[in-house]
This record gives C-alpha cells, sequence and structure tokens, in this order.
C-alpha cells in the first residue's frame, strides 16, 4: 500500500469561546455582590481601568452644548440652581436653622465616653456590647470582667475561639489541652467557666448538654425533664411522647408538662445574634408603580462607574514596543468589561420588564395571582437563547411591592385545575401555607385532607404532590406539626 500527501480546502464555521466571551457570559451569571468583587478586583488589576462617572451619549451631547455656551451663561444658570438647591434643603433657609438645637446635639456627640475600668482596656463591657456584634465578642467581653489569672483568661479565650456561631463548643478538652501545654484539668474547669457566660446554653458539646446547661441555670427541674433529655431525645423529636411515656412508665400528661419545659430552652444559644444561617441579599432591580404604570429600574448604588483612563490612552498612541502591546491589552480588556457590565445591565433590565408585563396580577394582587411561565416565554420574547435566561435569572432579585424575589422564582410549572385554567406551583404552594397556618394545631391536617381541599377549591392534585410541596416549604407532616400544649 502505498503513502503520499496531498492537499485539500474545506470550509466549515466552528463556534471559538474567545476570553471575551468566556467574561461575559461569567459576568452575566455572578450575583450582584459576586459583580461588585469582580468589579473591584479588576480596578486593582488594571491600571487602565478607572472608577468615576460614566459617560453616556446624552451626557456626551449635554457636554458639547455646555462648551458651546458663553461664559456668563453658564455662570448665570449655575449661580441659579445653587440657589435653589440652598431655598430647598431640608424646606429651611439658612436663616432658619436651630442653632441651639445643633449645638447641643454638638455637645452630645462630644461629650467623653467612660471605659468600663481603667485596669483592662482589652475588653469592653458585655453590658454595653451590642448584640449586633458576634456571640465571640460578647463572650470575650465577659471573661474580660471576670477575675481570672492570665493563664486561665488565655485558656478561656482560646476555647470562646473555637465555639461556632451557633453557641457550640467544637474542639475537645485534650486537644486545646495539648496546644496550649496545660493540663485537660485546668482546660476543663475553663471550659465550665464558659458553660456558666450568657447566653445560657454556650460551650455545649453537644444539643443534651446544652440543654443540660440551660436547667442548671435555674429552670424548673422535676426529675423527669433530666430523664428525658437524657434518654429519648430521639422520641422527643419525633414528637413521639406516647413512647416516651411508656418507657418512663408515666402518665401522658407529666411527660407533656416536661416537654412543655424543654420547649422554653434554646437549642441555639448563638442565634440571637444573628450569625446563623445568614444570608443577604441585595436586590439587582426595583419594581414599582407610579400614577398607575409599572416602572423597572436597576439597583446602581454600590457598584463601581468604570471608565477608561485618558491618560493612558494617549500614553499607548505615543509608546512603541512591548509598552504599547501591554497597554493596548489592558485597554481592550478595560473597554470589553465596561461593554459586558452594560450589555449585562440591559439584559437584566430587559427580562424583568418582560416578566411585569406577563405577571402583572402578581404585582397587583400576590402570589396567589402567579401565572405558570417557563424560559422559553422570555426567551421568545426577547430574542435570546433560554440558557442565557437561566443565567440571568439566577441570583438576581428584584425588589417589588409584595417583597423580594429571586428572578427565578417567577418561572413555574404549571397546576390544572377542574374549570380547565391552570395555576402557578408557587401560587398552589401559597395556598398550601395558607390552609396549613389556619389549621387546628391540636389536630393537624393530613396531607390527604389537604388534597381535598384544593379539590373544593377546583384545584387537582395528588397527595404525593402535596407532600412534595409541603416539605419544600419546609412544613412537617401533621404527626409532628402536632401540639400537646
Amino acid at each position: 500500500m502505498a503513502l503520499d500527501l496531498k492537499q485539500s480546502l474545506r470550509l466549515s464555521q466552528q463556534l471559538l469561546m474567545t476570553p471575551q466571551l468566556q467574561q461575559a457570559i461569567k459576568l452575566l451569571q455572578l450575583s450582584r455582590l459576586e459583580l461588585e468583587e469582580f468589579v473591584t478586583q479588576q480596578l486593582a488589576e488594571n491600571p487602565t481601568l478607572e472608577e468615576g462617572v460614566k459617560e453616556s451619549t446624552e451626557e456626551r451631547i449635554l457636554v458639547e452644548r455646555e462648551r458651546e455656551r458663553t461664559e456668563d451663561q453658564v455662570v448665570s444658570e449655575r449661580m441659579s440652581e445653587a440657589a435653589n438647591i440652598v431655598d430647598n434643603i431640608g424646606g429651611d433657609k439658612p436663616g432658619e436653622m436651630d442653632w441651639e438645637s445643633f449645638n447641643r446635639m454638638q455637645d452630645f456627640n462630644n461629650a467623653p465616653t467612660t471605659s468600663r475600668r481603667d485596669t483592662d482596656d482589652e475588653f469592653p463591657s458585655h453590658e454595653n456590647l451590642s448584640r449586633s456584634g458576634t456571640l465571640q465578642d460578647y463572650l470575650y467581653a465577659q471573661v474580660g470582667e471576670m477575675d481570672l489569672s492570665a493563664e486561665e483568661r488565655h485558656i478561656a479565650i482560646s476555647i470562646i475561639g473555637n465555639i461556632d456561631d451557633r453557641g457550640y463548643f467544637q474542639s475537645s478538652i485534650p486537644d486545646i489541652a495539648a496546644q496550649e501545654q496545660v493540663s485537660q484539668d485546668l482546660v476543663e474547669d475553663m471550659l465550665d467557666v464558659v458553660q456558666h457566660l450568657e447566653p445560657n446554653g454556650v460551650g455545649a458539646r453537644d444539643l443534651k448538654e446544652c440543654l443540660m446547661i440551660q436547667l442548671r441555670a435555674g429552670r424548673l427541674k422535676n426529675g423527669v425533664v433530666e430523664r428525658i433529655i437524657e434518654h429519648h431525645l430521639h422520641e422527643l423529636e419525633t414528637r413521639n411522647f406516647q413512647a416516651i411515656a411508656k418507657a418512663m412508665k408515666l402518665d401522658l400528661e407529666t411527660v407533656i408538662d416536661s416537654v412543655q419545659i424543654i420547649a422554653d430552652l434554646e437549642p441555639i444559644p448563638g442565634r440571637q445574634f444573628g450569625g446563623v444561617d445568614a444570608h443577604y441579599v441585595v436586590p439587582d432591580v426595583y419594581v414599582f408603580k407610579v400614577s398607575g404604570e409599572w416602572i423597572v429600574t436597576l439597583n446602581d448604588e454600590g457598584l463601581p462607574n468604570l471608565k477608561v483612563s485618558r491618560m493612558y490612552e494617549k500614553m499607548a498612541d505615543k509608546m512603541g514596543g512591548s509598552n504599547k502591546e501591554y497597554l493596548s491589552d489592558k485597554l481592550k480588556s478595560a473597554h470589553w468589561l465596561i461593554k459586558s457590565i452594560q450589555q449585562r445591565q440591559r439584559t437584566i433590565l430587559r427580562v424583568t420588564q418582560k416578566l411585569v408585563e406577563r405577571q402583572k396580577d402578581f404585582f397587583e394582587k400576590g402570589v396567589e395571582n402567579l401565572k405558570p411561565m417557563v424560559l422559553r416565554d422570555i426567551a421568545d420574547d426577547i430574542g435570546m437563547h433560554e440558557s442565557t435566561i437561566s443565567r440571568v435569572t439566577s441570583n438576581k432579585y428584584v425588589h417589588t411591592p409584595q417583597g423580594i424575589f429571586e428572578l427565578k422564582y417567577f418561572f413555574n410549572s404549571s397546576v390544572a385545575m377542574s374549570s380547565g385554567d391552570s395555576l402557578a406551583s408557587a401560587s398552589v404552594k401559597k395556598i398550601i401555607h395558607d390552609i396549613i397556618s389556619r389549621e387546628d394545631p391540636k389536630q393537624p391536617l393530613a396531607d390527604q385532607r389537604i388534597v381535598e381541599i384544593l379539590e373544593e377549591r377546583g384545584i387537582q392534585l395528588a397527595r404525593r404532590t402535596v407532600a412534595k410541596y409541603r416539605e419544600q416549604l419546609g412544613i412537617l407532616p401533621s404527626s409532628k406539626r402536632k401540639r400537646y400544649f
């Protein structure tokens, strides 16, 4: 068999993911907080990027017109604007300022603050420490007020450093002892000291110890409560009070009375400090009604306004060689970043506007009026691919008169009704939530009974679908919702 070489021409189309396109897609799916971090990072890495006021086309036109005016006209207009601003500040004129009140406020602001004690400035007073601070700060402050030796205080601080935001001790006595090179007895003594601090239950190693610490703090104890916590936490979690009564050979009423004491305890001591499962949401877009019309506006607050440095543009024109190539690459990256961010914001705005058009009943009347909608509906409206709409609506939030919602929230499957119409699944979930919220807590509604109530309203759902929606709402089954007191 002979081998030979040949040349041939072939035309083909190939989609290439350029770095610029990859960046644009990445920006599209970033949340607002992630975008702010990314922009801040780019400002630090790219010297040709500057933070300033973006110049829109309209602003450039105004600048050109401003240059054409005479100096006298500009001065006159600015003087007039300044006078109007002064007249409108706070609705009061300068001559009407309450200087006496102002001076009193200045005296208050400038008043010296007194420290808790002069001998120890390292720790603030825990009485003056705001609960908006961290749990660890609150514990440190209390340790600072205690009469401890330097070694004891150091061990206590080390223990507090190993307490998580829930208030639980995440290390062990042997580990702390080895780390600090002290005896385990000393660590155990200082852990007991920490467990006597506020909030009650802090420093526990598990739920059982957390509840026991709170009982030790002076709450009513009758022996039954301690035995339930010690041996029947699982039955307590499943609310199987009959099993507890049978195992302890007590009547159900006595067990329920003891469970009521346990129900008043706090399983997460650090909850009051807000450090548990905190999720901060910054709306990307606002929707509000003005003169009967729904207005959609972007939230640009906190997002740096980017512009390309004109100084570096001029330098690039005069340079040559590798320096010119470096600056040109940075300038190109800066221009593309600004363009990508603007495109991202425009896309979010267009998607939200279409959402408002399709879901006016929701914005007017509430969640129960949310219509079924899929990504393809919006994609067809604005002429984009479904994957693009998916990226735009992920981790983006809208502030509405009904509350703050993720844009993804508005895309729901449909639930059939006996009338032939359909409801969005989110609307059905809201109806199920309302039904359960109005039930008798001593006789909670079973899933099958909820199916029957929905059917009376013309909503057709299977029992397993009701159970699925209930679980998605974070609602326990009827056997665990039942209250005995």
